[in-house]
């Protein structure tokens, strides 16, 4: 929980940290105990954003080091926790140079006076500074600057204050007033870091509402680049976020609006986001860059078009990186089966996969082949490339070809490439196969001979360098599956 709420003070950008380290009576105020502590923070908040952090040891049952000075801990030189809190300094925090002012309201109470009223949030405005209105980029004057009981030479925030304008131009409530030569970004798209706060899972795609400043827009999270272990503050693919899980986002509004970055100003780079149905605040949101990156095309994408989707922008997308498992083995061997059913384990975990069948493959695609062991490498053939489209589109391929040489298999796994290609051999014994016999072949080779089934026609040529090998007549369908999961995310493909 203290990483968890560390990390959320520094994304927050809050300056000024009171570590208080509870319960010393316990031990007996032993400094080694409070050293050792204040170390374990101090390495793993060094990668964190912070800036002044105080550590305070005590005994909140015993009122050591609240209020008063504990003459237990005279090893301590530092301030108690109420005199730390009632004398931090936060003014100096302020962003005083952008000035930043969101229309909350327009005020006209007759035809002689027209104010827009709000809250600076940021930096500071002067009688006569010019100003530009945003997103219209029409300019003019500040002609005064009125409160409830006087009027102002200046006001800064996070003063609520209503501006007069020497000019009548169009400014409606969510339009935001800037100093003409200090403009924010405009646009509908940056990226964020998104902390969710429901129980119903942030799903990119899913189109929400969000709050920046005074205007209410909607939008959607476009991808999900990573989520961040709150403990090791390393970075995860995943394709979605949980309750309390943060998350970096790439946002898509489908209306501009005026932002800077959360760092530099917190008033204009924060927003939530709110349940269109049961209008609940589900997550907040800091701006971190202010233009997406774009993914630069290569040269061995077919379709060069700016509107280009990239493989890496699907990957990220699905929180998933796009592979072929290739389930490969006699007839019988199960490879269907195991298919299907990884398929069905990646849908339940929120993945994105599909799976490519040797045999409907002969159905369509391929149903002029024979079933010979030519007809069985082309098979393999059309269907890799196939395959290697759907990994291109961002899914798992899940195949189940028999794949009898290791020539036709070293020939699939150079079109989909060795890195994006995981051979799973299926090894049961012929006899346990023919058992089996889900497709009959066994059987119409026994009352007809022919020279095309592998494994009794001709030999099967197991794989030299299978990724994984599953002994099917063993082990049951449940644990063949739980081996594949652990060998995809070992290769941090989920």
């Amino acid at each position: 929980q203290t990483k968890r709420h560390s990390f959320i003070t520094s994304l927050l950008g809050i300056k000024h940290v009171i570590v208080a380290i509870n319960k010393m009576d316990m031990v007996d105020f032993s400094k080694e105990v409070f050293d050792n502590i204040k170390q374990d923070y101090i390495d793993f908040a060094k990668d964190l954003d912070q800036g002044d952090v105080q550590f305070i040891p005590l005994s909140a049952l015993n009122g050591d080091n609240v209020v008063n000075i504990s003459d237990k801990t005279p090893w301590y030189d530092g301030d108690t926790l109420m005199h730390i809190l009632e004398h931090v300094e936060i003014a100096a925090d302020r962003n005083y140079e952008d000035m930043r002012f969101p229309v909350q309201y327009v005020n006209r109470p007759n035809l002689n006076f027209r104010g827009f009223c709000g809250t600076l949030a940021s930096g500071i405005v002067h009688k006569g500074d010019d100003v530009t209105a945003l997103p219209s980029g029409k300019t003019s004057k500040i002609k005064s600057i009125v409160t409830y009981d006087e009027e102002l030479e200046q006001a800064f925030t996070p003063m609520a204050i209503t501006l007069t304008l020497e000019d009548e131009i169009d400014i409606s409530r969510g339009d935001m007033l800037v100093h003409s030569d200090n403009l924010p970004s405009v646009g509908n798209k940056f990226e964020a870091t998104i902390i969710w706060m429901t129980e119903q899972a942030m799903l990119p795609g899913t189109q929400y509402d969000f709050k920046h400043a005074n205007k209410n827009i909607t939008g959607h999270i476009s991808a999900l680049n990573h989520r961040i272990n709150v403990n090791t503050l390393e970075e995860e693919l995943s394709p979605s976020l949980q309750l309390n899980e943060i998350g970096q986002c790439e946002i898509t509004l489908d209306q501009a609006i005026c932002f800077d970055s959360y760092k530099i100003n917190q008033g204009t780079g924060a927003f939530i986001i709110i349940d269109r149905l049961t209008n609940v605040t589900i997550g907040a949101g800091m701006i971190t860059n202010t233009q997406i990156k774009k993914t630069k095309i290569s040269e061995d994408h077919h379709h060069d078009s700016v509107g280009h989707v990239t493989r890496e922008e699907r990957a990220a997308r699905y929180g998933q990186k796009p592979v072929t498992v290739l389930f490969v083995g006699l007839s019988g061997a199960g490879k269907t089966t195991l298919a299907h059913a990884l398929e069905r384990r990646l849908f339940d975990m929120g993945r994105v996969s599909t799976v490519l069948d040797g045999k409907a493959m002969r159905l369509g695609i391929s149903k002029d082949l024979p079933r010979d062991k030519e007809g069985r490498v082309e098979n393999l053939r059309r269907s890799v490339h196939i395959a290697k489209h759907l990994n291109d589109s961002g899914l798992i391929c899940c195949g189940a070809f028999v794949a009898p040489d290791q020539e036709s298999r070293d020939h699939a796994m150079e079109i989909i490439g060795k890195d994006n290609c995981f051979i799973v051999y299926l090894n049961p014994p012929l006899e346990v196969c023919k058992q089996r016999d889900p497709s009959g072949l066994y059987a119409a080779e026994a009352n007809v001979k022919t020279d095309t089934l592998p494994g009794v026609s001709f030999p099967y040529e197991a794989p030299e360098e299978a990724e994984l090998v599953l002994t099917t007549d063993q082990d049951s369908i449940e644990e063949c599956i739980e081996k594949v999961v652990k060998m995809l995310n070992e290769k941090e493909v989920i």
